[in-house]
This record gives structure tokens, C-alpha cells and sequence, in this order.
């Protein structure tokens, strides 16, 4: 069986969702990791990924209800699987193993 790995940006929009809960829709996601990342995230890239991480099974989409103010209109939100948590726990953990190993340059340290 083939271990499906998480790219850098699909692990911060995974973190996204998680941390947007029932807010976690496309605009929102966009907006999150704008602010939090200071980077530009263009839509195509955010539903390039979003399709990846569907297809890889790390995170799921549902429309919500028809919303008044979007004009009737419904939003797809997102939500982290189990999957994709442990795919995530597993890329901090190495991130961590990695960061604790780095050797600082006498000037950083």
C-alpha cells in the first residue's frame, strides 16, 4: 500500500480547514491562509488542492443549505478526516524531529 504524503501547501490548507471548522469553505480558506501565511493563495491552487486532498481521501466536502444573504445560494465546506488528521500528525512529527535536529549558526543562536 502506497502512503499518500501531504505537499506543503495541502498540509496548510488541511490546518485551514481545521482551524475554520464549519467556516471552512473556499473564500474562507483563501482568506485564512492569507492572513496567517502572509501569502498570496490564488483560487486555482486552492481548488487544485482541495480536489487533491479529496482524491487522497485527507478531507471531504458538503453543501450547506441555501444561505438568504449569498442570494439562495449553498457553500461547499470542507472538513478534515480522520485520514487526513493522522496525515498531518505525521508531517508535524517529522517537521519536529527535523527542526530539534537543525544545527543554528553561532551568529542565530
Amino acid at each position: 500500500m502506497t502512503v499518500q504524503k501531504l505537499g506543503e501547501l495541502e498540509e496548510l490548507i488541511l490546518l485551514a480547514i481545521g482551524g475554520l471548522r464549519e467556516e471552512a469553505y473556499t473564500v474562507s480558506i483563501q482568506q485564512f491562509l492569507e492572513k496567517h501565511t502572509n501569502r498570496s493563495i490564488s483560487m486555482g491552487a486552492l481548488y487544485t488542492s482541495l480536489e487533491r486532498l479529496s482524491k487522497k481521501g485527507f478531507a471531504t466536502s458538503e453543501m450547506t443549505n441555501p444561505v438568504a444573504e449569498r442570494g439562495g445560494k449553498s457553500k461547499r465546506v470542507y472538513e478534515v478526516t480522520y485520514e487526513g488528521e493522522c496525515a498531518l500528525r505525521e508531517a508535524h512529527d517529522s517537521r519536529l524531529t527535523l527542526w530539534n535536529k537543525f544545527q543554528w549558526s553561532p551568529a542565530w543562536a
